[in-house]
């Protein structure tokens, strides 16, 4: 069974930034950011393949947002600047192999707040 952990969230002003870490147990080939605001359904943040080396960011925070790994520590990061109070949520990182149709994996969540 693969684990992910999170980790960097917290409390942060407007405009402010931070960097949330995701360790993984095992190589997985796409690892991704996945967000839920209280009172809303979760959204897809960011994700990144490693075998192809596709990725992508949610409109909403693109230019803000970046996704990276580290592979030979099978770590996944995402970089969150410029922040603004609508980016509060818990913050979750998935996982899944190349062939998988949805994420398999999942951590616990971190919490952003970002306050105005």
């Amino acid at each position: 069974q693969v684990q992910l952990v999170e980790s960097g969230g917290g409390l942060v002003q407007a405009g402010g930034s931070l960097r949330l870490s995701c360790a993984s147990s095992e190589h997985q080939d796409v690892m991704a950011w996945f967000r839920q605001a209280p009172g809303k359904a979760r959204e897809f943040v960011a994700f990144l393949t490693r075998s192809s080396g596709n990725t992508n960011v949610a409109d909403s925070v693109k230019g803000r947002f970046t996704i990276s790994r580290d592979y030979d520590k099978n770590l996944a990061y995402l970089q969150m600047n410029s922040l603004k109070p609508e980016d509060t949520a818990v913050y979750y990182c998935a996982a899944k192999d190349a062939t998988a149709y949805t994420y398999n994996y999942w951590g616990q969540g971190t919490q952003v707040t970002v306050s105005a």
